[in-house]
């Protein structure tokens, strides 16, 4: 048997209330009504559409689809976990526009579920766990830091019904966060039905754009310019770091492309198992421009006192 998302069938997120429910399987009933569409497989969509719409549009069905989560993909093999409909109670197929459902529908919904518990109608199941991404700045994870977010989250009331409703939260960002890390905020998920505990939020950081620096795990990078003589001659410069300026020595010969590493500059350790990165400036040479006689007559006499050829490798 196939797991089918009722979710994608309906072109709708797992958050969506019922009004965008209702709305997307009317928008789409018509369009692959058997009696108006030109398509080949307008009945077999309209029959996914109906099966969809009886399951997302019933408030328990849908709080006892959602109990599996969203682990399981649209054509996956599936069979229902043990024990997946305790403390429903369902009324039977209700097959949507007398067309029968699929044997994953049945399987669920249908007559084979006869065994669930009878009794009140009452739901108890944990909430569903919800993602979010939150951007920050580079710096916040040298230093850690306190934001506050807004979220769109799905809440469900006392009638079983489906709402989005914004909610603020302060997060605190910890040193040494990396892009890509979760932060699991417990209980602060979908509410629980019944007795059932809250879902968790786990928050995905991802570092916004930065100018300078760019980051590659706890490593951070910058293109550090050099003049010609500083590259030829060495030098110490001055090299930005997300925690301030930092003074580099620069060898004598020093090619473009040449990186030179600050040891432990890079995102901070967040643990004895996670030291701290490094920070690399890549040099880079900046021509000064030919733009005066003196700065022609400059490399005029550059050319003679060396006679530098680039090209020599190629026999020229």
């Amino acid at each position: 048997m196939k797991f089918k998302d009722y979710y994608e069938t309906l072109g709708v997120p797992r958050s969506a209330t019922q009004d965008e429910i209702r709305q997307a399987y009317r928008k789409l009933a018509r369009k692959y009504h058997p009696d108006v569409s030109k398509q080949p497989d307008a009945e077999a969509r309209f029959k996914e559409l109906g099966e969809a719409n009886e399951v997302l549009k019933d408030p328990e069905k849908r709080a006892a689809y959602d109990r599996m989560g969203s682990q399981y993909k649209n054509g996956q093999d599936f069979s229902p976990p043990p024990d997946w409909n305790e403390g429903f109670e369902f009324s039977g197929s209700g097959e949507p526009e007398g067309m029968p459902n699929s044997d994953f529908f049945e399987a669920l919904f249908g007559r084979r579920t006869q065994h669930a518990r009878r009794g009140p109608r009452t739901m108890h199941a944990q909430g569903q766990d919800h993602h979010a991404k939150v951007a920050i700045d580079l710096r916040d994870a040298y230093r850690g830091a306190t934001r506050s977010i807004s979220l769109s989250m799905p809440a469900v009331d006392a009638q079983g019904h489906v709402s989005l409703r914004a909610r603020q939260l302060e997060v605190n960002i910890p040193k040494g966060i990396t892009s890509g890390q979760h932060l699991r905020l417990q209980g602060q998920g979908g509410p629980g039905l019944g007795s059932g505990p809250a879902g968790d939020l786990y928050l995905e950081i991802v570092f916004t754009p930065d100018p300078v620096f760019r980051v590659d795990g706890r490593d951070v990078y910058l293109d550090l310019p050099l003049a010609p003589w500083e590259a030829a001659l060495g030098a110490q410069v001055d090299v930005p770091t997300p925690e301030g300026s930092v003074t580099l020595t620069i060898p004598p010969g020093s090619a473009a492309g040449r990186k030179l590493r600050l040891k432990g500059r890079g995102i901070p350790g967040a643990s004895v198992d996670k030291p701290a990165g490094d920070l690399y400036a890549v040099l880079t040479i900046v021509l000064p421009p030919a733009d005066t006689d003196a700065a022609k007559e400059a490399y005029q006499a550059l050319h003679k006192a060396t006679h530098f050829n680039p090209r020599e490798r190629f026999g020229g």
